[in-house]
């Protein structure tokens, strides 16, 4: 151009002659630099402003036109800088503001050629989103199509244009736009003007937001659409600041909720639960895709929070009406992990499900504890579905706190509802499995069953039923041998001091004690009997039982044979004087002894009940007796001689045969000693015809625990009383509440106070018959 860039600053150099020191004394001139600013500053040449800016607006006008441009870009970008450094900065801005708005407005005439469009919303068809004229005449989507695809190429192309026209006027936008914060940035001022003369159009703006919206429909009803045209549209509409917020995401907001409203009521009525989840799950993740996909991540939270409201929310409480039953019945594992997954998603989601979970726990629990015709399968049901419910909550509901100590407190309901039943019936079940016989593979499988009853026992309030029918079974398995593993007793016993402490096992440790003291003792017998002139035939076994620790018996008088009887009073005398101040009370219905025998076919041996033991010796004395023969000999009670009767007559080991025949012995029967008599082994225990669990037994044991039970409210009144001295009637139930460790009805505390108050260890008070005083 002839243009010499100015410069600022004018150098000249002068010379002076100096001496210089060593080095040979030589002479060395030094130089000056002096530094002078321009006398004048430089002027710029006529035109030079006019004609700068005109090669400037041809660039900009052959970017605008995708044309080649004629000048070298370095050259316009260094025109640029001189004209900023000249101070028409301002001049320029506005030069090239004015520029670009004509071209902007000049693009909103090709969007003018398409009608206005308008869908029309009918939700809850499948023909949704259709488009038609405002004139009545229909078009289908293809049009709505195709003004998407020019409206996105008009935005392309202005980003495009905008790009290249500010990296030719970068120098006027990192110094004079940037000192004016008023200004918006070259890239800024582009967006403003798409957004005021293009996007803001109302009929663009609609035709533009309908056709988005058409496309995401056309996609949820699941059609294949052009998702990288959806995302530069919606980054389009993103870039232009709230034109998404207030023009596009409140309409496609306010859609969305009309039509998840709509299929959550269609698709509640249509499928079935499992089914209508796998759906929810199934638009969620759509939604989720399509925020990744090209919405704007702001829309992420209240479009989940939409659909969540709209398919869940609304529909809590019908889908577990309808299908959670079925589920946890079935043991639907994938789908109860599904339901609680989704129900946590939503506010009060998880509450409900808590709800219907205790629900669902009390009345299925119900319904095995309250039916006496499950009485035989009561515990082992119990254990099933505890390891059921027990399974849910580890795999479906996360090991959540929450439904662990509901499922626990709905257990607790449940299995109360029938009071003193399950603990007896825990405690049969406990006695099944430490018993001899038992079938148990293992050690370990016993210890982890004893475990899982442990558990069940802790949720039943009358833990004395438990104790006391527990305390009768062990009883037999001691006495009689039948203990499968005394390591497995030990360890319950463990078991149940740790959860109920030591004042609760303390009888049956006290049983476990006499039976090790017992062995002591008989080795002491063993020795005497040693020393003795007539040892006898019988070889006898005592044990000694205290009878505070052991179940009560009652004792039953029967005639035993003269030798038995003598070696009785052996026995009696040895161990009275080694413990003086004792009484010895035998239990005949406890004894039990083995019998050698002789038959065609060889010797046997039988262990047999002492009762059995005394029909069978009296047939040393002869062949054939009649029950009432055998009733006087003996003298064993009626029903109890009949059923011993019957165990060695009738039974798979018959030693004696009836004569009539038949399975219950009746007055006249006869009975003869079978010298034919056959089995496969030598030893043969003749199992005693047990009664069948005599309603008498079970009520004697209750009404033990019953009358135990008011011992221990007197005394526990009277505790209390004796502490405070004067306790109004409230609160002394009420401490008798946190005391007593069994439940209880107020109307029973109040008997027993009045039982107190007759018996004179209290008082009530002469003013106040609520207050009660106690009598030292």
């Amino acid at each position: 151009n002839g243009l010499t860039k100015p410069a600022s600053l004018a150098a000249t150099t002068t010379r002076s002659a100096g001496g210089g020191g060593g080095g040979g004394g030589a002479n060395a001139s030094s130089k000056k630099l002096v530094i002078k600013n321009f006398r004048e500053r430089p002027k710029l040449p006529d035109n030079y402003t006019q004609d700068t800016w005109q090669k400037l607006h041809e660039a900009v006008g052959a970017i605008q036109s995708s044309i080649s441009i004629k000048y070298n870009l370095e050259e316009l970008y260094q025109a640029v800088e001189n004209l900023c450094s000249y101070k028409v900065s301002a001049t320029l801005y506005k030069q090239l503001r004015q520029v670009c708005e004509e071209h902007v407005k000049a693009q909103i005439l090709q969007f003018r050629e398409y009608p206005f469009l308008m869908r029309r919303n009918n939700l809850a068809s499948k023909d949704t989103g259709k488009l038609v004229f405002l004139n009545g005449c229909c078009t289908d989507s293809l049009d709505s199509l195709l003004f998407l695809k020019k409206i996105n190429k008009c935005w392309q192309d202005h980003c495009r244009q905008m790009i290249m026209i500010r990296s030719i006027f970068l120098f006027l936008d990192r110094t004079y736009v940037l000192q004016n914060s008023m200004l918006p940035s070259i890239w800024d001022m582009g967006l403003e003007l798409f957004r005021n003369h293009i996007i803001s159009d109302k009929q663009v703006q609609t035709k533009t937001i309908d056709g988005i919206l058409l496309l995401i429909e056309r996609e949820r009803n699941g059609e294949a659409v052009d998702r990288s045209l959806l995302r530069s549209l919606l980054s389009m509409l993103s870039d232009l600041q709230q034109v998404y917020k207030e023009s596009f995401e409140q309409r496609f907001l306010e859609e969305t909720n009309c039509l998840y409203a709509a299929e959550g009521q269609r698709l509640m009525q249509e499928r079935e639960v499992p089914e209508y989840l796998h759906h929810v799950s199934k638009r969620l993740e759509e939604e989720g895709d399509r925020v990744i996909t090209y919405l704007d991540h702001s829309t992420q939270k209240p479009l989940i929070a939409c659909v969540e409201k709209q398919l869940l929310g609304e529909h809590l409480s019908a889908i577990l009406q309808k299908g959670l039953d079925n589920l946890l019945d079935e043991n639907r594992i994938s789908d109860l992990t599904q339901t609680y997954q989704l129900f946590s998603r939503v506010k009060g989601g998880q509450q409900i499900l808590l709800q219907h979970w205790s629900e669902y726990i009390k009345n299925f629990g119900t319904t095995i504890v309250v039916n006496p015709e499950k009485d035989k399968d009561m515990v082992q049901e119990l254990l099933d579905f505890k390891d059921k419910v027990d399974h849910i909550i580890e795999v479906c509901f996360q090991k959540n706190e929450k439904f662990i100590n509901l499922m626990k407190e709905s257990f607790e309901t449940f299995i109360n509802k029938r009071p003193n039943k399950p603990a007896e019936l825990i405690a049969k079940y406990v006695d099944s499995k430490l018993r001899a016989g038992n079938k148990e593979a293992t050690d370990e499988e016993l210890e982890r069953i004893l475990d899982k009853i442990m558990i069940i026992f802790r949720f039943i309030h009358g833990k004395d039923v438990f104790e006391a029918f527990y305390k009768k079974d062990l009883a037999k398995r001691l006495l009689v041998g039948k203990s499968a593993s005394v390591d497995a007793e030990k360890s319950m016993l463990s078991k149940l001091k740790h959860e109920c402490g030591a004042a609760f096992t303390s009888k049956l440790e006290g049983m476990f004690k006499d039976m090790e003291l017992s062995k002591d003792v008989m080795v002491q017998f063993k020795q005497y009997m040693q020393n003795q002139s007539d040892p006898g035939n019988i070889d006898l076994t005592v044990n000694i039982l205290t009878m505070g620790y052991w179940p009560t018996y009652t004792p039953m008088e029967v005639h035993l044979n003269s030798e038995m009887i003598k070696l009785q009073e052996v026995f009696k005398t040895f161990y009275l004087g080694k413990h003086s101040g004792r009484k010895l009370q035998w239990q005949t219905t406890l004894g039990h002894a083995v019998l050698k025998a002789e038959f065609k076919e060889g010797k046997k041996e039988f262990q047999v009940s002492l009762f059995q033991t005394l029909v069978l010796l009296m047939f040393n004395e002869g062949d054939e007796f009649s029950f009432e023969e055998i009733k006087m000999a003996t003298g064993i009670e009626d029903s109890e001689l009949r059923r011993t009767l019957q165990s060695l007559a009738c039974g798979k080991a018959r030693v004696l045969i009836k004569n009539p025949k038949g399975k219950d012995v009746e007055d006249g029967d006869k009975f003869i000693f079978n010298g034919d008599f056959k089995h496969k082994l030598f030893r043969i225990k003749i199992n005693q015809i047990q009664m069948k669990e005599t309603v008498e037994e079970q009520v004697s044991t209750t009404e033990r625990v019953f009358q135990d039970r008011q011992y221990q409210i007197d005394a526990a009144i009277v505790r209390i009383m004796k502490m405070r001295k004067t306790l109004g009637h409230n609160l002394l139930v009420s401490e008798l509440y946190n005391q007593l460790k069994f439940p209880v009805k107020p109307g029973d505390l109040k008997k027993r106070i009045e039982s107190l108050i007759d018996r004179d260890y209290m008082e009530r008070d002469k003013d106040n018959p609520n207050q009660y005083h106690y009598v030292a």
